[in-house]
């Protein structure tokens, strides 16, 4: 409107997703001018058309206005200083523009520095040297000078960027990045943000499942048409990282302080010994310290794994664990637990990973002798970390070693009750140590992110070679052992059951003992923030000789080798599941679902089932149980029985995270039968829209309103609310500042603008607010022409 000023925010070209920058705020000065337009001077006409970048023209037809603005006094504008205009050489006796002049780089800057703002914003300036290392889902910038201006009209530019032996496009190892206008998420693309004379700075996009590693730079250049593209090599590379500060990434981490313990801290706590005499020794990571980054990008292409799978965390940690060991693939480190290391160094001397991985690197792949497992568990949490991937060593105490995939710790003795030595292959470790790395895992169901088992001690081989994991903690301490990788071995490691076995004298074994609370104690980890041992047993299972610990172990071992371990039920006539009436429960009001329990024989049904609520992301990683009941059951023969399960807002108000999703898990077991029960539903809870009416007549050219309505669900006040609308064809993409919402409040923006291209339209609205997500709106417009 006439002699108002609209306050728009922008983000942050580097670090463009939450909290990676702060925002910038751009004052514009929205007004009509009566009176003619003031002839531009000839030599200004002429400067312009030599350096475009220095003096551009300026366009004062924009209509888009919002009535619901913040207002704010604009500084007063600095004087702009121009810069001198080059002067072209004459040739023949007349001057030559400089766009006759073949557009070709002269330099490129990384802005590599480790205090830079690339190296500070990707969380990379710890790491060793000044070379360009950056995370992945996240904008980078770089200059780029040339010989004359840049001209965006005529010349183009395109950047390279090329990994392994045979870069394919198709598989990611071979990227190229356009220069386009606007960047946008999830992709690779450049853009333009500043230009003097003849260098421009550009800001780099890529997706947040971009191939991790080393890539070279290539930059391709054209000035018309028919001309021959250039390409510069400038010999300069980057390093691409996982990214656990973006949440596209699967290996983001929401925890910051989280973040810092398990991919920045360098040092650590690893702990040894028995469950009663626990001790601890300092192990120093080093993975930002010389050279090591170098030692870990050269332990993935030792590895047979194609640089496309580099893109996948489950391949890159599935590979890290085969590598670290030596047994089958020349990895880094030998096992020996024979007690003689003379042709080496004894695993108990060694306190770092860093001279460990520098000399495996200054060998080119010349095992190091020795290791056991703490020194593995070491050398896995520094690669892991070094490449972006939040991990943490982890000591399980009486750590039990299944080698016949029974699921159970077997020991056997015979007619005299003397023990088989032949047989009693299965073993119990003092203690053992492996790794927890955090991911999403979308190729699991739900509920299976988070935390993730995997070992590099070689003890039992995975699809032929000794590695094992990820295994999803989630799914060890249910005892889904169906689910990849490995997960079997470390559900036996951590809750076996030990049984005891005596041969008949018919040669036949018959089970005479059962111990169940003989392995899995005191799982060990470094806390957050202090050097304080953490105790997360209960992440691996429940507590022990609860109901839930035994149905997660009698459901593990009917995917062993011996199913008939434990009694089978007597009958399966039992069912549960899980009823969302409508369109299900809404965000700010109670969450009511119900459980239906069915009873399908002619006898009485008694059972307690034990349900758990978590708040879980989109990616299927539970962040935390918010609720738990017992609810007994009892049901006559043939009864089906309706429970009203109720999750009340205040149990879940300030424990939501992205896409508001939950997970109600129940398990039971019936009492006549031993039958388990067992079900596992996902729900969301669902935000209002965005209520856009549009106002007026739709015309080409012609200026029209709509009207955007928002209702706060919570009662709570909802902070720093944004509005981010965009219409193709109707309006250009811009943000309005809303500021605080009450809760329960109503809040309205009337939108102004002028259809530029007739036909069926879509005006979108979507809130920001970092308390509510997922809350947006259309609105279909037919644009007639004029």
């Amino acid at each position: 409107m006439p002699g108002e000023r609209l306050t728009v925010r922008s983000s942050s070209e580097i670090g463009r997703f939450p909290g990676a920058a702060p925002p910038i705020r751009v004052e514009l000065t929205i007004q009509s001018e009566v009176g003619k337009k003031q002839e531009e001077k000839g030599c200004r006409r002429w400067f312009r058309k030599i350096c475009p970048c220095c003096c551009k023209r300026q366009n004062s037809e924009s209509y888009d206005i919002t009535d619901k603005v913040e207002f704010t006094k604009p500084p007063t504008p600095s004087p702009i200083t121009m810069p001198e205009p080059a002067k072209p050489k004459p040739e023949n006796g007349e001057m030559k523009e400089f766009g006759d002049v073949k557009l070709s780089v002269c330099s490129v800057d990384l802005l590599s520095s480790k205090s830079g703002p690339n190296r500070t914003e990707h969380h990379t300036d710890l790491y060793h040297g000044d070379e360009l290392i950056i995370r992945r889902g996240q904008a980078f910038q770089m200059e780029i000078e040339f010989n004359r201006p840049f001209s965006p009209d005529t010349d183009k530019m395109h950047l390279e960027l090329k990994t392994g032996p045979l870069p394919i496009v198709s598989k990611g190892t071979h990227v190229i990045i356009p220069l386009v206008e606007h960047l946008e998420d999830e992709r690779w693309e450049a853009k333009v943000t500043e230009q003097t004379c003849n260098k421009v700075k550009l800001s780099v996009n890529s997706p947040a499942n971009a191939v991790i590693g080393l890539f070279g730079l290539t930059v391709t250049t054209q000035s018309a048409k028919d001309e021959e593209p250039t390409v510069h090599n400038p010999s300069k590379d980057i390093v691409i990282l996982f990214n656990p500060w973006c949440e596209e990434d699967t290996v983001f981490l929401d925890d910051e302080e989280q973040r810092k313990e398990y991919v920045l801290n360098d040092t650590g706590r690893i702990y040894y010994g028995t469950e009663k005499q626990i001790g601890a020794r300092t192990w120093n990571f080093g993975q930002f310290h010389e050279g090591i980054l170098d030692a870990c990008l050269f332990i993935l292409e030792k590895s047979d794994m194609p640089p496309s799978g580099r893109g996948d965390p489950v391949n890159v940690v599935r590979v890290v664990s085969a590598m670290i060991n030596a047994q089958d693939d020349y990895g880094v480190l030998v096992g020996n637990w024979s007690g003689n290391y003379s042709d080496g160094i004894s695993p108990a001397a060694w306190s770092s990973s860093v001279e460990i991985l520098r000399k495996y690197h200054s060998s080119t792949g010349v095992p190091v002798r020795y290791g056991q497992c703490w020194v593995f568990s070491g050398v896995t949490t520094t690669v892991l970390r070094c490449l972006g991937i939040p991990a943490r060593s982890v000591t399980n105490f009486q750590s039990a070693h299944d080698t016949d995939v029974s699921l159970t710790t077997d020991v056997y003795f015979d007619e005299n009750m003397e023990p088989i030595e032949h047989l009693n292959s299965d073993s119990v470790w003092n203690f053992h140590v492996w790794n927890d790395c955090w991911m999403a895992r979308p190729d699991l169901p739900p509920g299976n992110g988070g935390w993730q088992a995997v070992d590099s001690t070689p003890q039992e081989t995975s699809l032929g070679t000794f590695r094992c994991g990820p295994a999803s903690v989630n799914a060890i301490r249910s005892g889904h052992v169906y689910l990849k990788h490995d997960t079997p071995f470390v559900f036996a490691e951590v809750n076996s059951d030990k049984i005891y076995w005596q041969r008949n004298l018919d040669g036949t074994f018959g089970q005479i003992y059962s111990e169940k609370k003989a392995v899995g104690h005191c799982i060990s980890t470094k806390a957050v923030g202090s050097d304080e041992r953490d105790d997360i047993t209960h992440l691996y299972k429940h507590p022990e000789e609860s109901e839930e610990e035994r149905i997660a172990v009698e459901t593990a071992c009917r995917y062993g080798s011996k199913p008939d371990v434990y009694c089978t039920p007597a009958a399966e006539d039992v069912s549960v599941e899980v009823k969302i009436d409508g369109e299900g429960p809404r965000m700010g009001n109670d969450a009511k679902l119900s459980i239906v329990v069915k009873n399908q024989s002619s006898q009485p049904r008694q059972t307690t089932l034990h349900s758990q609520v978590a708040v879980m992301y989109y990616t299927g990683i539970l962040k935390n149980a918010i609720k738990k009941d017992k609810i007994p059951v009892e049901l006559l023969p043939n009864e089906e029985k309706i429970i009203e399960w109720v999750l009340p807002y205040q149990h879940y108000q300030n424990q939501l995270v992205d896409q508001a999703a939950l997970m109600l898990t129940l398990s039971g077991r019936v009492s006549e039968t031993k039958q388990v029960l067992a079900n596992q539903t996902t729900f969301r809870l669902r935000t209002p829209d965005l209520q856009i009416t549009p106002l007026g007549e739709a015309v080409v050219g012609k200026a029209m309103s709509a009207k955007i309505t928002f209702t706060n669900p919570l009662s709570r006040v909802l902070k720093d609310v944004v509005f981010r609308v965009e219409g193709l064809g109707l309006q250009k993409g811009h943000e309005v500042v809303i500021g605080d919402v009450g809760g329960q409040a109503t809040v309205t923006v009337t939108e102004h603008f002028i259809p530029t291209q007739p036909g069926p339209r879509k005006l979108v609205a979507s809130l920001d607010c970092k308390q509510l997500t997922q809350v947006h709106g259309v609105a279909d417009i037919m644009v007639n022409e004029q």
